[in-house]
């Protein structure tokens, strides 16, 4: 029997629907998708702007790395108190 029909007939029979290949894909979205999920909780765990521990990593973080955004809150929370 042609490997295409074996692999259809065994789909059909219950035994296996996917293949080898497919099965070592299925594994690689699920532990890149639980990265990510992981990597999306840490960043939201990050202190609120304007807060004391806002503040304080704003001044151990190098200035060159600071947004436009990220100066004026700093300048408006954590200078202007």
């Amino acid at each position: 029997m042609p490997s295409a029909q074996m692999n259809y007939a065994r789909d059909i029979s219950g035994f296996s629907l996917l293949s080898a290949n497919e099965g070592k894909t299925m594994k690689n979205i699920s532990l890149v998708s639980a990265l990510l999920l992981s990597l999306t909780v840490l960043v939201g765990c990050s202190p609120e702007v304007g807060s004391d521990a806002w503040c304080t990593d704003m001044k151990e973080k190098p200035k060159g790395d600071w947004s436009a955004n990220e100066a004026t809150d700093f300048a408006k929370h954590c200078l202007l108190k």
